[in-house]
């Protein structure tokens, strides 16, 4: 109870009526202050994207930049472009070697050397291949040529020269 008298006491003093009337006054102010921030009638808010669409924009700019890249590489080997595979004859069996002879006909043999490790030793060892391949390009002994794998042209003769890489030096 001596709440209340204080509550009633207070009510009472012009300092009190001060206060309510200045608080009503601030309610007033904010109020319309609100309403004014609420309604913007002559500037128009410039609204930031968001988090999520910045996150949305920059997934599909690099989705376009991947599918483009796929449909150039797609382009490129189904356009028919002279293609390295084109050349050699596709998925073909490869060699690089060094023409040993050429004193048959349209016929050179070619060394292929290649490095393997020794199982058990763990060194590498040389390791040298001779194969006849047909030459339609006229090696010459010491000539470096690759050299793809086609059909059988005699008994022992199933490779072909697909590109002179280096010519001897004479």
């Amino acid at each position: 109870m001596p709440r209340k008298k204080k509550e009633d006491e207070l009510e009472g003093t012009p300092a009190a009526e001060e206060t309510v009337e200045s608080t009503e006054d601030t309610v007033e102010t904010a109020a319309e202050e609100t309403a004014a921030a609420d309604a913007p009638a002559e500037t128009p808010a410039v609204e930031e994207p968001s988090v999520i669409d910045t996150v949305i924009d920059t997934a599909a700019s690099v989705v376009e930049t991947v599918a483009d890249a796929v449909v150039s590489t797609v382009s490129s080997l189904v356009g028919g472009g002279s293609t390295e595979k084109a050349k050699t004859g596709g998925n073909r069996a490869q060699r690089i070697g060094v023409v040993t002879s050429d004193k048959m006909t349209k016929t050179v043999v070619v060394r292929v050397d290649r490095l393997i490790k020794h199982p058990k030793y763990r060194r590498y060892v040389r390791r040298k291949k001779q194969f006849m391949a047909h030459d339609e390009h006229g090696a010459s002994i010491g000539d470096k040529v690759r050299i793809v794998e086609t059909r059988p042209m005699s008994a022992r003769k199933r490779w072909r020269v697909a590109e002179i890489i280096q010519k001897a030096a004479k």
